[in-house]
């Protein structure tokens, strides 16, 4: 069993899930083996960002992007909506800050919106 860390995006979209749904994802992140980390699961995807080997896992309808730190604690970095521009780019390594993880999709589609004008 793991120690589970989150930042601040992903506490903020675990605060908004139901009390059952936060129980759910604190315990598979907790309950994550080395051989699912290898590439045994179908729902745990890995890869390399900035040095850091980054790991996957969908959760019902969600993302969670992780690491596994030294001490073999988990750092939840992101939640995030599956088929969302920001899970597109964090997953396809795109240039992207923090703040910009954290902005809504729905305001970068209203934006497109108003190029149209």
């Amino acid at each position: 069993m793991h120690q589970v860390n989150f930042s601040n995006q992903s506490i903020s979209e675990l605060n908004k899930l139901s009390s059952a749904e936060q129980m759910q994802i604190i315990e598979e992140l907790s309950n994550i083996n080395p051989k699912e980390l290898e590439g045994d699961s179908e729902d745990i995807g890995k890869f390399n960002r900035n040095g850091k080997i980054f790991y996957r896992l969908r959760s019902k309808s969600l993302r969670i992007y992780f690491e596994i730190q030294k001490d073999d604690a988990v750092l939840c970095h992101y939640i995030l909506q599956p088929h969302t521009l920001t899970d597109f780019i964090f997953r396809f390594k795109l240039p992207i800050t923090e703040e910009q993880m954290i902005e809504q999709h729905q305001s970068f589609w209203r934006y497109l919106e108003t190029l149209k004008k």
